[in-house]
């Protein structure tokens, strides 16, 4: 018959035993320690450190102030500062019964107004001045009588055709009353009677013609007439 042996179980007391002890020993080497000082060294280590630390450790920056609100312009309404009214004026009261020894207001009469200046009469403008006369002029002439000028030649075969007509002649007179040129103004019709008529006014003299007065050399027409008997 086989038998079996079981284990015998372990004595609980020894564990408690254990941590009774191990409490009783931390117990007594930390009362050993305090009455040491080395609790006391460990704390001064440990406190500097910490506040060390502390200082050490660089300030957070402060966040910025906010923006302070805008600030609204009010409308400022000007009030009209109301008139006072005029302060009331004394007004004189008559009394009909005198005052012994008041004074006797004298009335001064008003200075006679400044008599009104007659309206002085404006003279009136002087008229323009008048224009300058004009220039008197005196044509020259070929009908005086010391001037001994010829008449006029008729071309004999401007007799036998019965050619006849009025000839006008521009002629320049200088102011010795010489004809300077002659040029035919207006024709008769007829070149025999034109040439001759021409030729005739070169060979007479004139009187100079005259502005205001002094002989000046200009033009004349001067008429030459053909007509037969």
């Amino acid at each position: 018959m086989n038998s079996t042996l079981s284990p015998s179980p372990a004595p609980r007391f020894s564990r408690n035993a254990l941590i009774v002890g191990s409490v009783l020993v931390f117990h007594g080497a930390a009362l050993w320690a305090l009455q040491s000082g080395l609790v006391r060294q460990a704390i001064e280590i440990i406190v500097p450190v910490e506040m060390l630390a502390e200082m050490v450790e660089p300030p957070k920056p402060k966040p910025p102030p906010p923006a302070p609100p805008a600030p609204v312009k009010q409308q400022v309404v000007k009030t009209k500062a109301p008139t006072p009214p005029p302060a009331p004026r004394p007004m004189a009261i008559a009394d009909p019964t005198p005052t012994p020894n008041a004074p006797t207001g004298v009335t001064t009469p008003q200075p006679p107004a400044p008599p009104i200046a007659e309206p002085v009469a404006v003279a009136p403008a002087a008229p323009p001045a008048a224009p300058p006369a004009p220039p008197r002029i005196v044509l020259p002439s070929s009908d005086a009588d010391y001037l001994n000028n010829p008449k006029p030649t008729y071309p004999a075969m401007s007799k036998r055709l019965g050619e006849q007509g009025k000839v006008l002649v521009r002629v320049f007179i200088g102011i010795d009353g010489i004809p300077d040129k002659a040029e035919l103004k207006r024709s008769s019709g007829y070149d025999r009677l034109d040439r001759s008529a021409l030729e005739y006014i070169l060979k007479c003299r004139f009187v100079a013609g005259k502005v205001n007065g002094v002989p000046q050399p200009m033009w004349y027409e001067a008429p030459v007439n053909y007509v037969l008997e």
